[in-house]
């Protein structure tokens, strides 16, 4: 009988640049047969199938050498980053892997993605995303209801700017719970922001 297999989330982490090393590699290696590929997503993370009696042990050996694991499904995703750029912008760096551990993994009604960025150029697409935050010298924008594709594509709404990274994480976490109360069954987070209304949302949000 063949054993189950279960479908994980995995990337290099919050860095900069979605970056693998030969040792990650060659670990993600161990659990493909010569006939399978590894999926990559436009979420910067790779799908790994795996044997679900073994699941605990394969993420402690990936997490090992760097990676990071995550559940696939109705969840929030890890944070999309930008290819940051080094030297003044690299104290975004401790803010954006602050968001991913506060909130990578929470189960949601439909999965929610987030995107980051260190400057205004915006390379990580934060306004294409369901919440979006773009750092400003050293304060935080944030936008909610973008949506990437379709040709309802669009861009979102700027929710709070000027924001010092406690009340940026305050405001991602109220996001999430409001939208976990009051999110229908697999409604995709901009649908729930058009239901909902963006100003009754702007306004049920402490700052």
């Amino acid at each position: 009988m063949e054993a189950e297999r279960v479908k994980i989330a995995v990337n290099g982490g919050i860095g900069f640049g979605a970056k693998l090393n030969s040792k990650q590699l060659i670990t993600l290696a161990k659990y493909l047969n010569e006939d399978e590929t590894l999926e990559m997503t436009t979420f910067q993370q790779l799908y790994l199938e795996i044997e679900k009696d073994q699941k605990e042990d394969i993420i402690e050996e990936l997490e090992g050498v760097g990676l990071s694991c995550y559940p696939v499904g109705n969840y929030v995703k890890s944070l999309r980053t930008c290819n940051f750029c080094k030297g003044e912008l690299e104290e975004g760096m401790p803010v954006a892997k602050e968001i991913n551990r506060r909130t990578a993994g929470i189960e949601v009604p439909f999965t929610l993605k987030m995107a980051y960025t260190g400057c205004p150029v915006g390379c990580g697409e934060p306004l294409i995303n369901d919440i979006g935050i773009m750092k400003k010298k050293e304060e935080f924008s944030i936008f909610i209801g973008g949506k990437s594709k379709g040709e309802d594509a669009k861009a979102g709404h700027l929710l709070f700017e000027k924001l010092t990274p406690e009340a940026l994480y305050a405001v991602i976490e109220q996001l999430i719970h409001l939208y976990n109360n009051q999110g229908k069954k697999r409604e995709a987070f901009y649908k729930f922001v058009n239901r909902i209304g963006f100003e009754n949302i702007k306004d049920s949000i402490e700052v």
